[in-house]
């Protein structure tokens, strides 16, 4: 890509990661109450960050932010192993996952990872993991019946919303070197080592294409329109496409726009359903100026607040790149320095490999910073 397009391309990867964690840090506060409570206290949606009944402070993260991160430190390293002659692996993220895992179950990093996100104290912390998230990877370290292997699927029957709220940076790798098709299976496996029902797993690869398109330029409806018409290629799609056709419906035809309109799509707590409301918010509210109101809407409602506000703020930063980006929550959302880091270490990875790493590059810092495993 030219400079213009790339310097376009590394706008949307940053709006798209820090949108992410911006609408997850709005909605993880109010994740578990009514919507009638929380328009009492917040009668235009929730706009700012607060602290609510959870204690955080805020502008806190929850698991949805983190997985995310980890989801593309693990892209990354796949992309540092290609140098050993094989191709791009996306059971790397697996193993990323598994180091996302130590967050969660440890107090601070053991010394025994490699790779610097894992070093970042900030991260262990608990932030409500899903269940399903932490059985999956405890069974997959432990080689426990409910999954394979590394790279294997979950064998369960879940389709809750674990697997499509961190898959985001699969549609942020450039098209150069990844076609619409590998962008939507791949993502639909990374959901899987987790999630094991389909349309958990169609979900994430619908999204992922979503994301993909409006890097490549296109405007939300057109981007819908080539995600509706990849999904319905794969089986057991119906669940997910159903969802995304009544958000866009929804949108295109409520009265007006809020929490009795949202919980028609239900409450975020399954894929489909996370995936709807996050499209619809974004639809209602498309223009790059209307950004905050699309994320009130998005996490105002009876249901996975948090999930839902991050899968649209990933749509809407991906769509209008960081400078749309709402600056009083900017500045103040949680790890905002990290995850920046990592949308520009992402953006040279996937641009400027040979500058990095390879066989005749002597410098190695990168691939400690990124072992390619």
């Amino acid at each position: 890509m030219d400079r213009a397009a790339e310097e376009t391309w590394r706008a949307r990867i940053r709006g798209c990661l820090l949108g992410g964690a911006i609408g997850d840090a709005l909605g993880a506060p109010v994740e578990f109450e009514d919507s009638t409570s929380i328009v009492a206290t917040h009668p235009d949606g929730v706009r700012t960050f607060v602290s609510g009944r959870i204690g955080w402070p805020p502008g806190t993260i929850t698991d949805d932010t983190q997985m995310t991160l980890f989801t593309a430190e693990g892209l990354i390293r796949a992309g540092v192993r290609t140098d050993r002659g094989i191709g791009f692996t996306v059971a790397v993220v697996h193993h990323a996952y598994d180091r996302w895992l130590d967050t969660q179950e440890l107090r601070s990093p053991s010394g025994e990872r490699d790779g610097w996100l894992q070093g970042e104290e900030w991260l262990y912390a608990r932030r409500a993991p899903g269940n399903t998230c932490l059985s999956a990877l405890r069974g997959a370290r432990n080689g426990n019946a409910k999954i394979e292997q590394f790279g294997g699927q979950a064998r369960n029957d879940s389709k809750g919303c674990g697997g499509v709220m961190r898959v985001a940076p699969f549609g942020l790798l450039p098209s150069k070197w990844f076609d619409r098709d590998w962008v939507f299976d791949s993502a639909a496996d990374a959901a899987g080592y987790t999630h094991g029902h389909p349309t958990g797993k169609l979900a994430s690869g619908a999204l992922a294409v979503i994301i993909r398109e409006l890097c490549e330029g296109a405007d939300l409806n057109a981007a819908l329109d080539t995600t509706a018409a990849v999904l319905a290629q794969r089986p057991n799609h119906e669940e997910t496409s159903t969802a995304l056709a009544a958000a866009r419906q929804l949108a295109a035809t409520a009265s007006e726009h809020g929490p009795t309109t949202v919980e028609k799509l239900g409450g975020g707590w399954i894929a489909e359903e996370a995936l709807a409301i996050a499209v619809y918010a974004a639809r209602a509210y498309p223009a790059p100026e209307q950004f905050l109101d699309a994320l009130a809407l998005s996490v105002t409602h009876t249901g996975d607040s948090d999930s839902t506000g991050a899968i649209c703020g990933n749509i809407l930063g991906a769509l209008h790149g960081e400078t749309a980006l709402p600056p009083e929550l900017v500045f103040a959302v949680e790890g905002r320095v990290v995850i920046l880091e990592l949308a520009d270490d992402f953006a040279l990875e996937f641009t400027k490999p040979a500058s990095l790493h390879g066989d005749y590059n002597p410098d190695l810092r990168w691939r400690t910073r990124y072992p390619g495993w």
